[in-house]
């Protein structure tokens, strides 16, 4: 339960950063990629200070025995490779992302503006995720 609730604060602390920085505004992203035309730069601060407290914070997380909610740390038992699936998936978030503006966390967080969009994309990438699944069975 414990686990629960500590996995709710993180996605609620998470949407509401997501939020106070716009990211879950899909022109403020646009305006960021758009590197010739009207840039703001802003996400990259945002990108800047998550990549700064997470690397503050994983020092001493990783120090301790185990998690405070969980009895084992769940780490990738992949190698880490890169193959063609992490860079074709790469690809098409980027272009889904530079297309239109959002990416999986930030629509979750762009459902309290009350438009469209975010369920609209959200329709598409489950789509998405189940036509991988049926190619990914037909290998």
């Amino acid at each position: 339960m414990t686990k629960n609730i500590s996995a709710l604060l993180c996605g609620i602390l998470f949407g509401l950063g997501l939020t106070i920085s716009q990211m879950n505004n899909p022109d403020k992203v646009l305006a960021f990629l758009d590197i010739f035309g009207d840039w703001d730069a802003s996400l990259a601060f945002v990108m800047g200070g998550a990549l700064i407290t997470l690397a503050t914070l994983q020092h001493f997380i990783f120090k301790r025995e185990r998690p405070i909610f969980e009895t084992q740390f769940h780490l990738p038992t992949k190698n880490n490779l890169i193959d063609k699936r992490l860079i074709l998936g790469a690809i098409i978030f980027g272009f889904g992302w530079g297309l239109i503006g959002f990416c999986p966390g930030a629509v979750l967080a762009a459902f309290g503006d009350g438009k469209i969009e975010p369920f609209i994309f959200t329709l598409a990438l489950g789509a998405g995720m189940m036509l991988f699944g049926w190619f990914d069975k037909a290998k």
